[in-house]
């Protein structure tokens, strides 16, 4: 496939993702657009089938709810399913539909659906990257103000002594979710990365501990 018809292609995701509505601004055009860029960057040092991973990365976030929402394991599916429904519709060639399905389902935390090809890996790859480093740190910010969970525990800022309860304070996401993410990307590239913006993260609460 050449990179002048994915690229058409491309347009028409893009197109069609920015019509989509979103479930917060963590999850905009510009998440989408990180997400894409680093799935591409991903494709390239494993040889995978861009075919494959540029349009699960477009659309990856077609349908999406709030964290909140009980709903939320359902909401991959449903995108995978209107992702589909919609490269059907501009005729992108059927014989990459099922993987990218599979792809955008199982890029997320909520479905707990396991990656089976390297498409769908590094598409989860790209996706989770973006939850760490400065834009994680940002995005978690983003998210737990529509919440209106509070930043710390005044008592425990840090989850020293007790469980991290992220319904509640923002800071305990890091301690929940964020810092175990670098240990479940599927590829040795991402796996780095990853690592290196955690440590950045630490490093902010370092100084975030100074400041309180």
């Amino acid at each position: 496939m050449s990179d002048t018809w994915l690229m058409a292609y491309e347009h028409k995701c893009r197109d069609f993702i920015e019509q989509a509505s979103i479930a917060d601004v963590a999850h905009d055009i510009h998440h989408i657009e990180r997400v894409v860029r680093v799935a591409k960057k991903l494709a390239l040092e494993e040889a995978a089938e861009w075919a494959i991973v540029v349009p699960a990365a477009w659309l990856h976030d077609c349908f999406s709810v709030p964290k909140n929402h009980p709903d939320r394991a359902k909401a991959s599916t449903i995108a995978a399913d209107k992702a589909v429904e919609f490269l059907s519709d501009i005729g992108y060639p059927s014989q990459y539909h099922a993987a990218i399905h599979h792809a955008i389902r199982a890029h997320s935390f909520s479905a707990n659906v396991s990656p089976e090809t390297l498409e769908a890996k590094i598409v989860q790859d790209a996706d989770r990257l973006d939850a760490l480093g400065a834009i994680g740190v940002a995005r978690c910010m983003q998210v737990s103000g529509a919440l209106g969970r509070r930043l710390y525990s005044l008592n425990d800022p840090f989850c020293e002594q007790r469980q991290a309860d992220d319904v509640t304070f923002s800071i305990d996401h890091f301690y929940k979710k964020l810092f175990h993410i670098a240990d479940t990307l599927n590829t040795s590239a991402a796996r780095k990365e990853g690592k290196s913006r955690e440590n950045f993260m630490r490093d902010f609460l370092r100084q975030l501990a100074e400041e309180i």
